[in-house]
């Protein structure tokens, strides 16, 4: 009987500056620039919540990861993190990266890359067209 399961795909990275608003499925290298805890709730057990913005980038720019509960601690200045399976979100009209619960957030040696830091994708204000077809 032939072994019906289908080799592991091996995933493919991005680069920040190949992000586009509201796509999903991402794979990316990047080092944390800053993190700041924007939101706080609940006490310090298990079901607190917390939220923090985190400025990640890698060679080709930057872009705001909103870093949620667990994935908080290991969003530290300066080290570098795989995201799994990131999507964009937008929030007044600027691209968010967020990893939810079908993605991962993993820490991992430090690159060797430097950050481009002036190149930040969320500052790209996007607007909502409508295009009616005719």
């Amino acid at each position: 009987m032939a072994d019906t399961k289908s080799p592991k795909r091996k995933p493919v990275f991005t680069k920040v500056d190949n992000l586009r608003p509201e796509t999903s499925g991402h794979n990316l290298i990047v080092k944390v620039v800053s993190s700041k805890l924007v939101m706080q709730k609940g006490r310090a057990d298990e079901r607190q919540m917390r939220i923090a913005e985190c400025l990640v980038g890698d060679e080709t720019g930057t872009i705001l990861f909103t870093a949620r509960n667990n994935q908080v601690e290991m969003m530290k200045v300066d080290s570098t993190v795989i995201l799994r399976n990131a999507k964009i979100d937008m929030f007044k009209g600027s691209m968010r990266l967020a990893v939810d619960k079908w993605g991962r957030v993993e820490v991992t040696e430090p690159a060797s890359f430097i950050v481009k830091e002036y190149n930040n994708l969320s500052l790209v204000e996007y607007e909502l067209v409508n295009v009616v077809e005719e």
